[in-house]
């Protein structure tokens, strides 16, 4: 009876066979299922690669490996969704052809033993349906990274509703992704409980559920469209590869950028990311000592309570500590707080704002005209570009007066920032930033295009 349903659902005989005896016994070798089977290891090994690829088999990442797969009644089940699935999609496909649409495209329960199991799970049909069924027997927390276009993926899924379905019944649920223009409307998608972050480093797809099961893509379609039939991914089921999936996910999700805020790149038009800026380096109580002039060495071990000191601590102010509220903007650079360097990153972010607003000009040179207009009309200083020895833009800026902000390092900042936004390493476009000989307040900006790019 099982033998003629595994059919149906479409599975070889040699397939049916295997999977038989892994679902009576679970963690045995590729040898000892070869015997059981009467047949060769390589014959095995034949068997169980489709059975992987398709989510009904799970390894352990052992040596020899061993191989189990979830109660017969189960595996029909998840083969039953795949067929759904791909149903669905054909439907799909054949009403969007009709109405000139463009075309779009679990196995078991956590084992009762600890030991790490994995499986290759191929074509984006078999991996949506593994996050789906992982979503459904979640019972504590979900984090899913979607990349660019995981998010266009998963609202073309069945997982999609497993994922909410968790987040409804009070599961934490988590998306980090890298959000874009033509997908963020998916994001409307995802239950109102689910914390979505934007990271612009993250290219990444997979899925971490309760600290235990691992989705991780190995490969993806450039299409985004695609139907993912060279879809890839890693499932993994195991503590410890889950602890330090979510230790490195936490971290990126630390200084990821709320959606609220993230999508108004898109919505508003507007860059308001929280702007991040860096300072000096080093030990900063090294620093405090030398501006306090502090010269006695901290104690490295407990010294006899004496309550008079203990009573009169904090009650004096050393001159020092008179001397920095008069010192001015220069006294900061005693702490490691470069002044220069600060304005230099508000100014990049401007100009990484500036080039945002002017996107959508595709030509070189009418870009860097734009962006000159805009920098004569806000008075930052003057500019002018020749192309002998090569193509470059002068930069001069006032002097600044000792002791008054130095606002030519903002000046700066904006420039090299449009620059830097415009020509990424992508572009194929290198830019360079000189100061010239002799001369601290002119700057050179060498941009070195190819002809076609000046076109």
């Amino acid at each position: 009876m099982w033998n003629q349903i595994l059919t149906d659902a479409g599975l070889s005989e040699r397939e049916i066979n295997a999977l038989t005896v892994l679902s009576r016994k679970p963690n045995i070798k590729a040898s000892e299922l070869a015997k059981e089977l009467d047949t060769t290891r390589l014959d095995a090994y034949n068997s169980l690669e489709r059975l992987q690829r398709i989510g009904l088999v799970t390894t352990t990442a052992d040596r020899p490996m061993r191989f189990s797969s979830p109660p017969l009644d189960q595996a029909v089940t998840h083969l039953i969704e795949i067929r759904k699935e791909q149903l669905n999609r054909i439907e799909q496909g054949l009403e969007d052809m009709q109405t000139g649409a463009k075309y779009s495209s679990v196995i078991e329960s956590k084992p009762l033993d600890d030991e790490p199991k994995f499986a290759v799970l191929k074509e984006r049909v078999h991996i949506m349906k593994r996050i789906e069924k992982i979503s459904e027997g979640a019972k504590r927390d979900i984090i899913l990274t979607l990349g660019k276009f995981g998010i266009l993926h998963l609202c073309r899924s069945s997982a999609l509703q497993a994922v909410n379905d968790a987040a409804a019944r009070g599961v934490s649920v988590r998306v980090l992704s890298q959000l874009e223009r033509r997908t963020i409307r998916f994001y409307q998608d995802l239950h109102e409980s689910i914390d979505v972050r934007h990271s612009d480093d993250l290219d990444a797809q997979g899925a971490l559920v309760d600290d235990y099961e691992v989705i991780q893509y190995l490969n993806m379609e450039s299409n985004p469209v695609g139907r993912g039939k060279n879809d890839a991914a890693l499932m993994v089921e195991s503590e410890s590869f889950a602890e330090s999936q979510r230790n490195l996910l936490d971290t990126i999700w630390e200084e990821a950028v709320p959606y609220e805020t993230a999508s108004k790149r898109f919505t508003e038009e507007r860059i308001v990311d929280p702007l991040k800026l860096t300072i000096d380096g080093g030990s900063f109580l090294e620093k405090i000592r030398e501006v306090l002039e502090i010269s006695d060495d901290i104690p490295e071990e407990d010294t006899p309570f004496n309550p008079d000191a203990f009573l009169a601590s904090g009650l004096e102010i050393s001159d020092a500590r008179r001397n920095l509220e008069s010192g001015g903007i220069e006294a900061l650079s005693a702490f490691g707080i470069d002044i220069e360097s600060l304005l230099r990153q508000v100014g990049n972010r401007v100009g990484e704002e500036l080039s945002f607003s002017l996107r959508n000009i595709e030509g070189n040179i009418e870009y860097l005209n734009e962006m000159m207009d805009w920098w004569e009309f806000a008075g930052l200083g003057q500019l002018s570009y020749d192309i002998d020895p090569e193509f470059h833009i002068l930069v001069e800026h006032p002097s600044d007066k000792p002791g008054v902000l130095p606002i030519h390092s903002l000046d700066d900042g904006i420039i090299e920032g449009a620059l830097l936004s415009r020509y990424t390493v992508e572009s194929g476009v290198e830019v360079t930033r000189n100061i010239l000989e002799g001369k601290k307040n002119i700057v050179r900006y060498d941009i070195n295009f190819n002809s076609q790019l000046l076109e």
